[in-house]
């Protein structure tokens, strides 16, 4: 007799299973017939599935569908796993049955053996506590497993990607403020432009979250609804009435959200368009901060033969080969984080239109997407805060140098001297190697008094800054 193993039994019958696992026999006949990859079910969905069992049997209970013992074993179990206990005994990859029902059954049946174990019967007796009747009981993975994705992405986002976010966003902020006086050239199509603040461009960045934040706000109320008590096809066979609702009361006080139950069961088990969305902004979000930190890379090029009116913190060595070179890392890992994320959407978009009648059958992989995207972007704005945004600063030497020689400051003439002229002067500047200045005087565009009068450069930061008025 081999000691190392130990066998159960589903409908299926007999399989063997390793002597000091909780999980039974559904779970690991996933595990040998799905052993594709190493990509685990996110954690969180497990965190996710103990709030519900837990909250299903104290319903069951309430109902007079569980007795208290069974009751107090589950609940019990359910709490040992949210305090971060017998994590090792899920083990399922995300390539599985679609609908996430090994999972469910994962979750059943850990929560069976523990049970045996907390009362002295053998692992796999399903005594007293059974993965279906007890376990699953009022339950279907088909309504299970959609309400923990929502849970799982509810709680993330709001307990770790939106502080995140905002405290990148504050950070961008505060050097918009301390630099909101620093005069800069400004540039369209990479090329020389009129002036702006170093103040001003970040705003921009500044309102890019701003927006960002709102959107993923907004998300939150599709989210925080929930398909528990639907059963098998939305319509609840099997729950006894107002089960439903009390079950997403009993969540509500596990997890301090606002969690609502789905006003429509059918839609959000055949489909899964709210996380879709979810998914969607990510991306957008994903987008913002590719745009910022590209544009710091551009800014910060150098430190002699770039732009460099950014200098950002030296983290480390930024180069195997070359002495003292410093590489704007924190921006590359983040415009990766934006690129996996926008992979991402593009997978949970064809799972969330590929479900076919009842039942989506790409629950794992949108689910495993939209963590992911999560807790990358959660870390990667945390990163990028701390190791690059809030120790960068101004190079003021060259921004100044670059607003000197800017020949854009015509634009601000062009009322004055007409536009062909104004052309003809940034000509001559260009040909002959001249300042903006030099230019129009040569040209007899207009006095000296009267270029030191228009060319200001911190007038043309603002609306209504200059009177170009004829006396």
């Amino acid at each position: 007799m081999d000691y190392h193993f130990r066998y159960e039994t589903d409908s299926f019958g007999e399989i063997r299973i390793p002597a000091d696992k909780l999980w039974g026999a559904q779970t690991q006949r996933s595990l040998e017939q799905f052993s594709i990859g190493d990509d685990l079910m996110p954690p969180e969905m497990v965190e996710a599935y103990s709030v519900i069992k837990k909250a299903c049997a104290r319903v069951n209970f309430q109902e007079g569908l569980l007795d208290e013992n069974r009751r107090d074993l589950i609940v019990r179990v359910c709490d040992e796993i949210l305090a971060g206990e017998h994590q090792d005994q899920f083990p399922l990859n995300v390539w599985m049955s679609g609908s996430g029902t090994p999972f469910n059954m994962n979750m059943n049946e850990v929560i069976s053996n523990r049970s045996c174990q907390l009362t002295g019967n053998p692992l796999g007796s399903k005594v007293p506590v059974h993965p279906n009747d007890h376990a699953n009981l009022s339950q279907s993975s088909n309504d299970t497993f959609p309400s923990a994705m929502h849970i799982s992405a509810a709680k993330t986002l709001k307990e770790k990607l939106i502080p995140s976010l905002t405290s990148l966003r504050n950070s961008l902020q505060t050097k918009s403020e301390e630099w909101s006086d620093i005069i800069k050239v400004g540039r369209t199509h990479l090329q020389d432009a009129t002036p702006l603040t170093l103040g001003q461009e970040f705003s921009g960045y500044t309102g890019l979250l701003d927006d960002n934040l709102k959107r993923l706000e907004n998300s939150l109320e599709e989210i925080y609804h929930l398909t528990i008590g639907g059963t098998a096809v939305g319509t609840g066979m099997n729950t006894p009435p107002g089960f439903d609702g009390k079950v997403v009361g009993e969540i509500v006080g596990l997890t301090s959200l606002p969690f609502k139950m789905m006003d429509n069961k059918f839609k959000a088990q055949g489909s899964h368009d709210s996380l879709v969305m979810l998914s969607g902004t990510l991306k957008t979000l994903a987008t913002s901060l590719y745009k910022i930190v590209n544009d710091i890379r551009i800014l910060s090029g150098g430190p002699r033969c770039g732009l460099h009116e950014l200098e950002l913190p030296a983290n480390e060595p930024g180069s195997s080969i070359m002495p003292g070179k410093i590489n704007p890392t924190q921006c590359e890992a983040l415009s990766m984080v934006a690129l996996q994320v926008t992979a991402n959407d593009l997978a949970v978009t064809l799972g969330g239109g590929g479900g076919h009648l009842e039942m989506n059958a790409y629950k794992p992989l949108i689910i495993r997407n939209i963590m992911h995207s999560l807790n990358i972007l959660t870390d990667g704005c945390q990163n990028f805060r701390k190791y690059l945004v809030e120790g960068m600063k101004p190079d003021e030497k060259q921004i100044n140098y670059f607003l000197e020689r800017s020949l854009m400051l015509v634009t601000v003439l062009t009322p004055v001297i007409g536009y062909d002229e104004a052309a003809r002067a940034v000509k001559h500047a260009l040909d002959n190697d001249l300042t903006l200045k030099k230019a129009v005087l040569d040209l007899k565009c207009i006095t000296e008094e009267e270029y030191d009068k228009l060319v200001d450069p911190a007038k043309m930061t603002r609306p209504g800054g200059l009177d170009l008025r004829k006396d």
